[in-house]
């Protein structure tokens, strides 16, 4: 890799990033159907509201969290999602021979003690939005792995919708081609053969206030 490749800055924000992703996204195709914006980060959501606007339709959030290894609690071994679906990174758990049982018993004790309180805080009671038979783009501000947006994915099959689309401002070249075929299509401005993290390719990515997050949610009751 390049130092180039390494200093290279394709946003300056999230809005910006937003922007050129907008260019890549067919968006007659999503203005002719049922359509919902799922962010599927904390993150995203700024990304999410402005493609909604643009769309003219529903937003939401799909909350997603980590299962961590026994012996090691930075590394994420699994996702866990709103709808309790569960994705394993197969090749992680056998090479620490960690076995399934303690990934689905973790998966829902990381449910119930932060989902479900992190669903009450940003959706203040109110049910997340039905997906069901609607064309669903997930969107996050990068795919630094694939396991946040396979579960997404899972969630939103396992909820009935009629589509799955994937939306980022960047992601890592082999992502892309694993997504494009577990979904109906990826929408990506920029893919990255030796994808780094997400740092490097924004000039300014703060994280967001609660404050901002709830203004936005908000919009869409």
């Amino acid at each position: 890799m390049s130092k180039k490749d390494i200093d290279k800055k394709y946003f300056i924000d999230r809005q910006d990033a937003a922007r050129k992703l907008l260019d890549v996204i067919p968006m007659e195709s999503f203005e002719s159907r049922d359509t919902i914006i799922i962010a599927v980060s904390s993150g995203a959501i700024v990304l999410a509201d402005i493609l909604a606007s643009k769309l003219k339709c529903e937003m939401d959030i799909l909350l997603v969290d980590s299962v961590l290894a026994p012996n090691n609690q930075d590394l994420s071994i699994a996702k866990v999602s709103e709808t309790q679906d569960v994705v394993i990174h197969k090749a992680l758990t056998n090479s620490f021979d960690i076995d399934d049982e303690y990934v689905y018993q973790d998966a829902k004790r990381v449910y119930d003690k932060n989902i479900i309180k992190n669903a009450n805080i940003y959706r203040k009671g109110r049910n997340k939005k039905s997906v069901k038979d609607k064309a669903v783009l997930l969107v996050d501000e990068c795919i630094e792995t694939e396991l946040t947006v396979l579960v997404s994915i899972k969630s939103m099959i396992a909820s009935s919708a009629k589509n799955v689309y994937v939306a980022t401002p960047i992601l890592d070249e082999m992502s892309y081609i694993n997504l494009t075929k577990l979904s109906d299509g990826v929408y990506c401005p920029h893919r990255i053969r030796d994808y780094i993290s997400v740092e490097y390719y924004y000039e300014n990515l703060q994280t967001l206030k609660f404050e901002e997050i709830e203004r936005i949610m908000d919009k869409y009751e």
